[in-house]
């Protein structure tokens, strides 16, 4: 009977670690809506062709100046610059951080960089400039993504105000509300919060005619609307809601619509648990390598101007791109970016 006695002991010590072990979290509830119709699995992004292969991990948002040189961040944090066919490359500088968003000015002179360590930052050869640590007071725990408007005003994400990168984790099983859309004078030098309260503010991208800004909401899968002109201007509305994945960086094309990245599919068992915040305590006191992996799906939406999905790209096949974190369209082809891949992703649109 001993290892009887001593299996349950360990089984009674687990369920007491995983029901009353202190965290730092403190989660709310929230009861996702159901998932609407799945579009049919396809393999449109199997072609994914890799560019700048090797060349660093992680290339999480990645831009273009006017000449189509590509502009990245890697987990290392070099901020790098690719020539247009992704054959040669050069580091502009190292931000001793996480550069995530970029956004490459026209002529190429600079890059601004949203660092997830290091705030909002403006990059040119040889030299980092920080432009914004904080907003209102609050500091940027996790700067997430960063584009400026024909004016020069800059506008970027904070993932959370509460945690920063090696706490990550901590704001997804919180469902905490730490986000925020910050704007940035660089006339003023002064960075102001335009909608806090979001649930790990992502990808940011102007619409048509700089009317509006769009900013992806992961944990409320759903993307919201900034309006900066019109008698709307200052309010913020969902653009499109209950999606099918936790969505990413997202661009517009210029034309007709928007490309989302979804970093991966919704997963039915965690939909379960974000109404129980016990039980997401208990998954969170769960060490991070034993806890579920996100599925490693690539997958993008195009959306219209409207927040219709027009076209969903996927592949979930064996050595697929993935997870895709941002995406662009230029020059009648998709290029993706990634959190985790070593390579610039390119497929020619048919």
């Amino acid at each position: 009977m001993k290892p009887l006695h001593i299996i349950g002991t360990a089984v009674l010590a687990a369920l007491a670690y995983l029901s009353l072990w202190p965290v730092e979290i403190n989660p709310r509830a929230w009861t996702p809506p159901p998932l609407a119709q799945q579009a049919a699995p396809n393999q449109a992004l199997k072609g994914i062709q890799r560019i700048g292969l090797n060349g660093g991990v992680g290339p999480e948002g990645i831009s273009f100046d006017e000449a189509g040189r590509i502009y990245a961040g890697y987990a290392d944090g070099r901020v790098v610059r690719l020539a247009a066919d992704g054959l040669t490359h050069e580091e502009l500088a190292n931000t001793g951080g996480r550069p995530w968003g970029t956004f490459a000015l026209a002529d190429g002179s600079a890059v601004l960089v949203a660092d997830a360590v290091k705030g909002l930052l403006r990059v040119t050869p040889g030299k980092v400039e920080v432009l914004a640590t904080q907003a209102d007071g609050v500091p940027f725990r996790l700067t997430d993504d960063v584009v400026q408007a024909k004016s020069g005003m800059v506008y970027f994400s904070d993932a959370s105000s509460k945690y920063g990168l090696d706490k990550m984790m901590a704001d997804v099983f919180e469902h905490g509300n730490h986000g925020r859309l910050i704007s940035y004078d660089p006339r003023t030098k002064q960075a102001k919060t335009l909608v806090a309260g979001l649930h790990v503010a992502n990808g940011v991208t102007l619409g048509p005619d700089e009317a509006y800004l769009l900013v992806s909401e992961t944990l409320q899968y759903r993307v919201m609307r900034y309006w900066l002109k019109g008698p709307k201007a200052g309010h913020y509305e969902p653009f499109v809601e209950n999606l099918p994945g936790f969505p990413d960086n997202i661009s517009y094309n210029g034309r007709d619509g928007f490309w989302l990245a979804l970093f991966a599919p919704r997963d039915a068992l965690f939909d379960r648990i974000l109404p129980c915040p016990l039980l997401l305590k208990a998954v969170y006191r769960i060490p991070e390598t034993m806890r579920p992996k996100a599925a490693k799906h690539a997958r993008v939406l195009k959306l219209d101007v409207h927040g219709q999905v027009a076209a969903d790209l996927q592949d979930a096949t064996q050595g697929a791109y993935a997870p895709i974190t941002s995406v662009r369209e230029r020059g009648g082809a998709l290029y993706f970016g990634s959190i985790e891949y070593p390579a610039i992703g390119r497929l020619p649109l048919p």
